[in-house]
């Protein structure tokens, strides 16, 4: 991908991700999200199972799969059909921002090849010093051409 249209598209990722960065900051219910909203809604096991054409202890072990992170976002999305809500799927940063990572990314690059560099000047005895803001120089020149 052409680094304008990279640059774009973290734009528009960020944009897009604002609203879930509150929603990372919510705690998961003990039990998961499926117990603790069928639960609220008064919604008894035995009802969750029949609006999803299972057995009642298919649906407990469904609750039990959500609460472990073991379940499939199929189960998810037809668990919250059931429940009367929808399933809302995002990877938030934990950064809070896709261009975080990013930077991260291409300063542990420079660092390896400055280190690299540095490493094979000191073997011939030409080593200059100043590896991290050679470092940090380099980075912050890979960062320009990619926000440009």
């Amino acid at each position: 991908m052409k680094p304008e249209f990279r640059q774009l598209r973290v734009r528009q990722l960020d944009r897009g991700l604002q609203p879930f960065l509150a929603a990372k900051e919510v705690p998961r219910p003990q039990k998961g999200w499926l117990q603790a909203l069928r639960q609220a809604t008064g919604v008894s096991i035995r009802e969750f199972a029949h609006r999803l054409h299972i057995v009642p202890s298919s649906a407990f072990r469904l609750e039990r799969a959500e609460a472990e992170y073991r379940i499939t976002l199929g189960h998810l999305r037809a668990a919250a059909d059931a429940l009367g809500c929808q399933l809302v799927y995002a990877l938030v940063p934990k950064s809070g921002s896709v261009e975080s990572p990013i930077e991260q990314r291409a300063h542990a690059r420079t660092a390896e090849t400055v280190r690299a560099v540095e490493h094979s000047m000191a073997l011939e005895d030409q080593a200059v010093g100043g590896v991290e803001e050679k470092i940090a120089e380099r980075a912050r020149r890979i960062d320009k051409r990619l926000s440009k």
